[in-house]
């Protein structure tokens, strides 16, 4: 690994001083070759007292409110000069061996600006974990997936992933990324507040031809749900206004209204699916997205045109031709060694 390289680990932490106690220590002992800074969405623990008691080592940076983890980042790494930002969650346990193998990565291209290690679930091991797992894709409809979980179905790790990959987006529980690829793009869209706002970062990214990888040499354990239960009904909210507008701002489609609009009817049936299994609230969930979007819509259509002047010839690499739900619910492939390897672009 290049010494001279500055890095910084950057943990958004919003009342999570259980994790602090948790999981700080590890990130101290085994990231030695960076700087280790807390960014405080305007937590009422004890957070902050704990980092100035125990750990006066670690930079804090108080943010005057709850700022979600979207802009919470972009103001906290809004000052910071360093080459590479690695994004880490405060649920996470890194091992020793976590950062270099990243980092090494990243300076073997130019091109590639940002990674994300192998996640595994803190609590099972051996399994992959939902945020991330071992590096995301996207299929022809815009659903997110990722290599080791598709859906609930999570694989065990048994080295099948264990190789550096190209990929469409990485995970923001834990995220490197150069410092110039960040700023160029303006780190992440704040009105995501939280959920999907790392597959716009790298779509933006990829848009502009750069490349997104897994390093899988690299593996960290997160615990998941720490600050947003991936089970409630807010975030089934966020999950599908979120991927609308992800849609809407990125995807080059020639036919982008027909498009967000077959979009749409999915959602439609799967909001309707939550009615009739008595899941009224997520139903709302979808509800509430689909009219968020509709009043939202002029607003992302002119963040989409803003960034089409930095369009270059995008890089698919990571985009699954294929339907995803087809292939899980319909032919019953689970395991993402299961897909058709020809579907995927390169």
């Amino acid at each position: 690994m290049n010494r001279d390289k500055t890095i910084a680990v950057v943990i958004l932490n919003w009342n999570g001083a259980k994790y602090l106690k948790q999981f700080l220590p590890s990130v101290l002992a085994h990231s030695q070759e960076a700087d280790i800074i807390v960014i405080d969405n305007c937590s009422i623990d004890d957070s902050i007292q704990l980092l100035n008691d125990v750990y006066p080592a670690v930079k804090s940076i108080q943010l005057d409110k709850n700022y979600g983890f979207a802009e919470g980042y972009n103001l906290g790494l809004k000052n910071l000069d360093y080459d590479y930002f690695v994004l880490l969650n405060s649920d996470v346990e890194v091992p020793e061996n976590w950062l270099g193998p990243q980092i090494e990565y990243l300076e073997s291209d130019s091109n590639l600006v940002a990674c994300a290690p192998i996640i595994l679930s803190h609590a099972e091991q051996d399994c992959f974990e939902y945020a991330g797992a071992a590096g995301g894709y996207l299929d022809k409809d815009g659903f997110a997936f990722c290599a080791g979980r598709i859906f609930y179905a999570f694989e065990k790790n048994i080295g099948q992933y264990n190789s550096n990959r190209e990929v469409f987006w990485a995970s923001g529980a834990a995220l490197t990324i150069k410092s110039s690829a960040w700023k160029e793009v303006n780190g992440f869209d704040g009105t995501f507040f939280a959920h999907m706002e790392e597959i716009d970062l790298c779509w933006r990214l990829k848009n502009r031809g750069y490349k997104i990888g897994v390093c899988g040499e690299a593996k960290v354990y997160h615990i998941g749900g720490g600050t947003l239960d991936r089970q409630s009904s807010f975030k089934t909210y966020l999950n599908f206004r979120n991927n609308l507008f992800l849609l809407l701002k990125n995807h080059r489609s020639s036919a982008l209204l027909p498009f967000i609009f077959r979009r749409m009817i999915l959602d439609g049936i799967a909001g309707l699916r939550f009615l009739t299994e008595g899941n009224f609230a997520y139903f709302l969930a979808v509800l509430k997205a689909h009219l968020h979007f509709y009043l939202n819509f002029g607003y992302y259509m002119k963040l989409r045109k803003e960034e089409k002047p930095h369009w270059k010839p995008p890089n698919l690499c990571g985009q699954y031709r294929g339907s995803i739900l087809v292939s899980f619910f319909l032919r019953h492939k689970q395991n993402f060694q299961q897909l058709d390897s020809k579907l995927f672009s390169e």
